[in-house]
């Protein structure tokens, strides 16, 4: 392929824009989605080779959830493109959140997995936060608790407790990232969840689960895999 190629140099209906709005978004690959929103390329690359590189290099789709105006800048793509595509990205992430809220009872794992993948998933450090819950399981708020390289010892019960009191929560789920990829949980993992739900029995707070979000789709219910 030339490097003087460029979208305009298609014909029409071969353009993304144009065959989004003729053949709708399904048919349109991840790269020339990401395209549109980036509009125009560089000197010497297309919108669609530009978006092609920025999806190679964050791992696909499911890898950009996790990008910071830092992460996208590179040749072809400046503040103003950054911009519109962390916007993009909080756009499903509160549409999402929207989708989590209107669902009930909100008990299944897999339902929880979806919204927070979209939601806290990252590539290169640990979160941990927690899902506060009705008697019905619906979702009542959120609140990210930890950032950074995780030290379980450093993450209270009390403080997800307070929290779960403040809000009325009569259940929680927390969750947390592993930026290795691998969702399993580790010996502290474990011990931190039996910790947990004894200590918020005492308050009267069911822990309904500890999930754990890997790479793509990957997570892990403590629920499933322990007793408590």
């Amino acid at each position: 392929m030339p490097v003087d190629w460029m979208i305009r140099e298609l014909p029409e209906m071969e353009r993304p824009r144009e065959r989004l709005l003729e053949q709708g978004s399904g048919s349109l690959t991840d790269a020339e989605l990401v395209a549109i929103l980036l509009r125009i390329g560089s000197v010497g690359s297309s919108a669609v080779e530009t978006a092609m590189d920025l999806l190679n290099a964050s791992g696909g789709l499911p890898g950009l959830l996790g990008a910071t105006p830092q992460s996208l800048r590179r040749k072809g793509i400046g503040p103003a493109k950054s911009a519109t595509l962390l916007a993009a990205l909080e756009i499903a992430r509160r549409l999402a959140r929207a989708s989590c809220v209107e669902r009930e009872p909100l008990g299944r794992p897999d339902q929880l997995t979806r919204y927070l993948n979209l939601r806290y998933r990252v590539r290169d450090q640990e979160v941990m936060g927690a899902l506060f819950l009705d008697i019905r399981n619906r979702f009542l708020g959120e609140k990210e608790i930890y950032r950074g390289t995780l030290d379980r010892a450093a993450v209270e019960p009390r403080e997800i407790l307070k929290e779960c009191l403040l809000r009325g929560a009569a259940a929680v789920v927390i969750f947390h990232t592993h930026p290795s990829g691998d969702p399993s949980p580790s010996p502290g993992d474990v011990e931190f969840t039996l910790h947990l739900a004894e200590a918020a029995s005492v308050v009267g707070v069911r822990l309904a689960d500890h999930l754990i979000l890997g790479a793509g789709d990957q997570w892990c219910s403590l629920r499933e895999r322990i007793a408590w």
